[in-house]
C-alpha cells in the first residue's frame, strides 16, 4: 500500500536527470562539476527511497503511473512501474552515475556539455528499465545513442571517430530489428484480437497466444537486437573498440549499464512475451552462452591492452546470463540477474582502475608498462586485487554468488534434464565450466604483469598513489562488492518471486510441448 502512495517518484526519478541536464547547460562552466555530483547523488537518494518503500512480498509491479497521450491511430501512453528486476537495475544505474560522475574530474574540456550528456544518458537508461509500454521502452532504448555517440566521439582516444561511429551503426542497426519486431507483433495482435496495445503486461499475456511462426519471428527481431547491446558473439566486435577509446568515466557506464539494457530486455522481453519459443531454442541459447564464456575468455589471454583484457571479459561474464537464462530454471535465471548486478558493480571498478594506471603511466599497454607497480601505487595495488579476485569468482565477494547460481541452476535445470534436450543442455553447462580457469589465468597474469616484478626505470620516482577522490571512488565499489558476496540475499530477496513467475510460466509450456 505504501508504494501506492508514492507513484509519482519514478517520474521524479526522470525528471531529477533531465533537469540536471538543463541546469548543467545554463549554468557556468565551474559549477557543471557540482551540479552533476548533486544531481547524480539526489537521484541515488531517491532511488533507495523507492527501495524502502518497495513490497518485496509483490510480485508484480508496483509505483505504476500511467498517462494516455494519444488513443489513434496508434494507442500512445506514459507508463512507468517497477519489480523487484528493475529495481535492483535501477539501484545500479543511479549508484554507478554518481561514481562516474566523480571519477571525471580529469574531464577539463567542455564540462557543461560532458555533464550534460552524462545526465542525458542517466534518463535514458532509468527509463528503460522502468517503463512499461513498448513503444516507450523503445524510444529510451534508443535515446541512449545521442549521448554516448558523443561522449565517444568528442572525449575519446585517437580512434574515437572510427568507435563512436561502429557502435552507433551497431546498435542503430539492432534498434531497427527492435523496432521491425514491435510493428509485427502490434498489427499481428491487431489482425488476431482486433485490439491495438504496447502495454507490457497485457503483451505478456497475448503474445504467447498468437500462432508459433509468429511468435519466432517477432522472438528472433528482440533477440538480435539485445545479443547486439549485450553483446554476443558474433556482434561484440564494437564493444572493445568503444571502450578503448572512450574516456573512464563513460567506459564504466557502458560496461556497467547500458549492457545490461541488453540483458533486461531479454529477461522481461524475450523470457516474458515468447516463452514458447524458450522451449525449442533454450538449449541453444545455453550453448550460445557457454561458446561466449569460453571464446572471450580465451580472446583475453592474447590482448596486450589493458582496456581490451577487460572488455573482452565484459562479453565473456554477458555469456553467464545466456546461459542462465536458456536452461528455464529459476535458481539460474536468479543467478543470471544477480551476474547482472554484480558485473556492473565490478567491471565500473576495473575500468575506473585501468583508469588511474593509464593517467599515470600514460600508456594501456601492458608491455610499455613492465610490472613493478606496486611499488609506488600499494593503495591503487589493493585495490585492484580485490577487483581481480572478485572478477573471477572468489567466494565471499558478489562474482562468486552470480557465477555459481548460474551453473548450479543451469546444471540442475528442465532442460538439462529432458530427454530431448539433456544432451546439448549439460554439454554446454561443462563447456562453460573452462571460463572459470581461463578467467583465472588471464585476470591474475594481468594484475602480475602490471604489478609485480622490477619496476622499470622510467617509472622510478614518477608514480603517485591514488588521491582522496579515486580512494572514494574505488571504497565505494569496493564495499558493495564485499557486501553483496557477503550477503546476497539483500538483492535476491527482490526478484525471487519475479524468476519463480517467469520460469513457472515457460515449464508449464515446456510440459504441454513434451505431451
Amino acid at each position: 500500500m505504501l508504494a501506492e502512495n508514492y507513484s509519482f517518484l519514478l517520474t521524479a526519478l526522470l525528471a531529477l536527470p533531465f533537469a540536471g541536464m538543463i541546469l548543467i547547460g545554463l549554468a557556468k562552466e565551474k559549477l557543471a562539476r557540482p551540479l552533476a555530483i548533486s544531481f547524480s547523488l539526489a537521484n541515488l537518494v531517491l532511488s533507495l527511497f523507492i527501495w524502502s518503500a518497495f513490497n518485496a512480498n509483490i510480485a508484480g509491479f508496483q509505483f505504476q503511473q500511467i498517462a494516455t497521450w494519444i488513443t489513434n491511430p496508434l494507442p500512445l501512453q506514459y507508463h512507468v512501474g517497477l519489480d523487484g528486476f528493475s529495481l535492483c537495475l535501477v539501484l545500479l544505474t543511479t549508484f554507478v552515475n554518481l561514481m562516474a560522475v566523480l571519477a571525471s574530474d580529469t574531464i577539463k574540456m567542455r564540462p557543461k556539455l560532458y555533464y550534460s550528456l552524462l545526465m542525458l544518458l542517466n534518463v535514458s537508461i532509468i527509463g528503460v528499465f522502468i517503463s512499461l509500454d513498448l513503444l516507450q521502452f523503445f524510444i529510451f532504448y534508443e535515446l541512449e545513442l545521442v549521448p554516448m555517440y558523443f561522449l565517444i566521439a568528442i572525449w575519446g582516444g585517437p580512434r574515437r571517430d572510427y568507435a563512436a561511429m561502429k557502435f552507433l551503426i551497431y546498435t542503430f542497426l539492432g534498434g531497427v530489428l527492435m523496432l521491425a519486431s514491435l510493428l509485427y507483433l502490434f498489427f499481428q495482435l491487431m489482425a488476431d484480437s482486433s485490439t491495438t496495445t504496447f502495454n507490457m503486461l497485457e503483451l505478456a499475456q497475448k503474445c504467447p497466444l498468437l500462432p508459433q511462426y509468429i511468435q519466432g519471428l517477432a522472438f528472433l527481431g528482440f533477440f538480435l537486437a539485445f545479443l547486439v547491446k549485450l553483446p554476443s558473439f558474433p556482434f561484440h566486435t564494437w564493444l572493445p573498440d568503444a571502450h578503448v577509446e572512450a574516456p573512464t568515466p563513460v567506459s564504466m557506464i557502458l560496461a556497467a549499464l547500458l549492457l545490461k539494457m541488453g540483458a533486461y530486455g531479454l529477461v522481461r522481453i524475450c523470457m516474458g512475451f515468447f516463452p514458447n519459443v524458450f522451449v525449442n531454442w533454450g538449449q541453444w541459447i545455453m550453448m550460445l552462452g557457454a561458446f561466449n564464456i569460453v571464446w572471450a575468455a580465451i580472446a583475453c589471454l592474447v590482448q596486450k591492452d589493458m582496456k581490451r583484457i577487460i572488455a573482452f571479459s565484459s562479453v565473456s561474464h554477458m555469456g553467464f546470463i545466456l546461459l542462465g537464462i536458456g536452461c528455464l530454471s529459476a535458481a539460474a535465471l536468479n543467478g543470471a540477474i544477480f551476474q547482472m548486478i554484480s558485473h556492473g558493480i565490478i567491471s565500473a571498478a576495473l575500468f575506473f582502475l585501468v583508469g588511474t594506471v593509464y593517467e599515470r603511466c600514460h600508456t594501456r599497454d601492458i608491455d610499455e608498462i613492465g610490472g613493478g607497480l606496486a611499488r609506488q601505487m600499494p593503495v591503487l595495488f589493493y585495490f585492484w586485487m580485490l577487483a581481480t579476485m572478485a572478477n573471477l569468482g572468489l567466494p565471499g565477494l558478489s562474482g562468486f554468488v552470480g557465477e555459481t547460481g548460474v551453473y548450479y541452476g543451469a546444471f540442475s535445470s528442465p532442460m538439462a534434464n529432458s530427454h530431448a534436450h539433456g544432451m546439448l543442455a549439460k554439454g554446454a553447462v561443462w563447456f562453460a565450466a573452462l571460463g572459470v580457469v581461463l578467467t583465472a589465468g588471464y585476470m591474475l597474469w594481468l594484475l602480475k604483469r602490471l604489478f609485480y616484478g622490477p619496476e622499470l626505470p622510467k617509472w622510478a620516482g614518477h608514480l603517485s598513489d591514488a588521491r582522496p577522490n579515486e580512494k572514494a571512488v574505488a571504497w565505494a565499489l569496493s564495499l558493495v562488492m564485499i557486501g553483496l558476496g557477503i550477503y546476497p540475499l539483500i538483492l535476491t530477496s527482490q526478484y525471487n518471486s519475479i524468476c519463480d513467475n517467469i520460469t513457472n510460466v515457460i515449464s508449464s509450456h515446456m510440459s504441454i510441448s513434451m505431451r
